[in-house]
């Protein structure tokens, strides 16, 4: 079937007991058990398993094409039970414009408690070829990057991890199912933010890890998960479920709208720079057009100026919100470089741009009065 079908159909089906098309919401903690010990009815305990999260789960694999899928509390649960689930002296290479709260988990968490990480620009393959090591088990990549909209080739640098052992995840939250397939690629793992535009309406907060092979590495990471606990709450699977039945065309609109606003931003006399893979002149965009089906909703733009007039273009605006997050149906501006501090390695005249699902010709007439 088709993404869009999958979207709609897969991970569930009209409930059993009432005929609901729509899946009721099991909010129930405990299952009941068999007179003989064993669970008739597959569930014991809602930190391991719940009808909702099933559901979320199966549907998440089916559009990823994966065999296996794990959802998860936050995007951060994901990623902290998949570093987890490797041991003290592995080596981790680890793209260097990744999402600043995985680079935070890495640096203050994991190179404490014993990984190793090896830091770098993933756009040079060679460069992660020669980082590799017999210690490497993961190679962490991100593409589109966050916020600077790097574009990563995922297959070539997966056959090169495969060949040396080693396994490849791809932070796919920007890009989603929908325009990206990384395990189609020859990646081993996906990481998702559901919160952003799987959920696709700024009310849920949840992960997910969806593996190509259900083998030990994933079954490492459900089991950090059980133990710890880090899942989403039924309600919120559900929602997830209930966004992902548009995403579709969600993203459809997303794409066409951040695509009229870079090229007007491109044009802008004040505009220095401006960050998204669907322009021609991005120094990724053919490797983006071969693995992408569409370009993402996201893009950053460098101001003129100093941090100063980034803020003040920031200041302006009507019909934007200024706020962290992307992904829902609203359009949202963010100065990553404060909100993400000494750390960051956003520039200080960028914002970052989540272009939602107004009317485009709105879109760029906020844009153009902020910068006017």
């Amino acid at each position: 079937m088709k993404l869009e079908t999958l979207a709609v159909h897969a991970g569930h089906a009209p409930d059993l007991a009432t005929g609901a098309v729509t899946p009721p919401i099991s909010l129930s903690t405990t299952f009941e058990r068999a007179a003989d010990g064993t669970m008739p009815h597959g569930w014991v305990y809602s930190r391991y398993s719940n009808p909702n999260r099933d559901a979320l789960e199966r549907l998440l694999a089916a559009l990823e094409g994966g065999t296996a899928a794990a959802a998860f509390g936050s995007g951060q649960a994901a990623t902290m039970s998949v570093l987890q689930a490797l041991h003290p002296g592995d080596h981790v290479v680890m793209t260097e414009d990744a999402y600043f709260g995985t680079l935070k988990l890495a640096r203050e968490h994991f190179e404490p408690w014993g990984l190793r990480f090896t830091f770098l620009d993933t756009r040079d393959v060679d460069a992660v070829e020669r980082a590799l090591t017999r210690e490497t088990r993961l190679v962490w990549l991100e593409s589109p990057s966050n916020p600077l909209l790097a574009i990563t080739d995922l297959a070539r640098i997966a056959k090169i991890a495969k060949a040396k052992g080693a396994r490849t995840i791809v932070d796919n939250t920007w890009a989603t199912p929908m325009l990206q397939r990384p395990l189609d690629l020859g990646c081993d793992l996906v990481m998702h933010s559901t919160t952003k535009y799987l959920g696709g309406h700024s009310d849920i907060l949840g992960g997910a890890i969806v593996g190509r092979e259900d083998d030990e590495l994933f079954a490492r990471v459900r089991a950090i998960q059980g133990s710890g606990g880090a899942v989403p709450s039924p309600f919120e699977c559900w929602l997830v479920v209930r966004g992902i039945r548009t995403l579709p065309y969600r993203m459809r609109g997303h794409c066409a709208n951040a695509r009229a606003a870079a090229e007007f931003l491109a044009a802008h006399p004040k505009v220095e720079t401006v960050h998204y893979p669907g322009l021609a002149s991005h120094a990724g965009h053919a490797i983006a057009a071969s693995q992408m089906s569409d370009f993402g909703g996201m893009l950053s733009v460098q101001v003129r100026g100093g941090a100063a007039d980034a803020l003040r273009v920031a200041a302006r605006v009507e019909l934007f919100t200024r706020a962290t997050s992307l992904g829902g149906p609203e359009s949202l501006i963010e100065h990553r470089h404060s909100v993400e501090g000494p750390t960051t390695r956003a520039p200080v005249n960028l914002l970052r741009l989540s272009i939602g699902l107004e009317h485009p010709d709105d879109i760029i007439a906020d844009l153009e009065q902020a910068l006017r």
